[in-house]
């Protein structure tokens, strides 16, 4: 058991510097909210739908973080801050790591029947801060949703969502097999395809800019020769 709740602690140590020792760590909501989600789904398991919901209420008052007691989560799952929610079909893998204000949201049913309404994460998924993944979807392994992403198709292995709606943009094989990116955004090209659009912007710019001043050019020589009948005719 102890050897268990360790490597937990060194896997959150491994994706935040922040913390001096495995102590601290253990002050983290996110740590207790899965450790209340621990308790709270084994109760929902045994059809203790009250108590289960008990101690999912009490997990939300203390750590901001709502984990509906249904929802299926693997090792070594991380939270970085609160303000997240988790719905009751949500599957969430191993290795997955979860910035705040984060929902795992699911669909409004309209025959009122439950079924598969939230995503399934695969392992080592990272979303970033104030992510909306919403529906019954699939996210891929090893993929990236970016801060402020709103996903509802699913993502494939790999891939890193942005923008609203997200879509995918191209993450070349040595980015995305790295250990961990934090908040799922790494600060480069192939996450900032806007700077590609402003480039070619730039260069069409300069291109009109171009054309401008040759007809401006060509235009002269009439301006001037017009200027010069308009005074010779007013001398006459």
């Amino acid at each position: 058991m102890f050897a268990r709740l360790n490597a937990y602690l060194d896997s959150v140590h491994a994706r935040d510097p922040a913390p001096h020792s495995r102590m601290e760590i253990l002050l983290y909501p996110g740590v207790w909210a899965l450790a209340f989600h621990r308790v709270a789904h084994w109760l929902y398991e045994a059809r203790l739908y009250f108590l289960a919901r008990s101690v999912n209420h009490l997990s939300r008052f203390f750590t901001a973080i709502d984990i509906h007691p249904g929802a299926r989560i693997g090792r070594h799952f991380f939270i970085d801050h609160g303000f997240t929610v988790i719905g009751e079909t949500a599957e969430i893998g191993n290795n997955v790591t979860i910035y705040q204000c984060v929902t795992l949201g699911g669909t409004n049913p309209a025959n009122g029947k439950g079924g598969k309404r939230h995503p399934t994460i695969c392992d080592n998924v990272i979303i970033g801060s104030g992510a909306q993944v919403i529906g019954p979807i699939t996210v891929g392994e090893r993929a990236r949703i970016g801060a402020n992403a709103v996903v509802t198709d699913d993502v494939p292995e790999g891939a890193t969502m942005i923008g609203l709606k997200a879509r995918s943009t191209l993450v070349p094989a040595e980015e995305w097999i790295k250990e961990f990116i934090p908040y799922g955004t790494p600060c480069d090209d192939p996450c900032e395809p806007s700077r590609d659009c402003v480039e070619k912007l730039e260069s069409e710019l300069a291109a009109l800019r171009a054309e401008l001043e040759e007809l401006k050019r060509a235009q002269a020589p009439r301006h001037a020769q017009g200027a010069a009948s308009r005074r010779s005719g007013t001398r006459s």
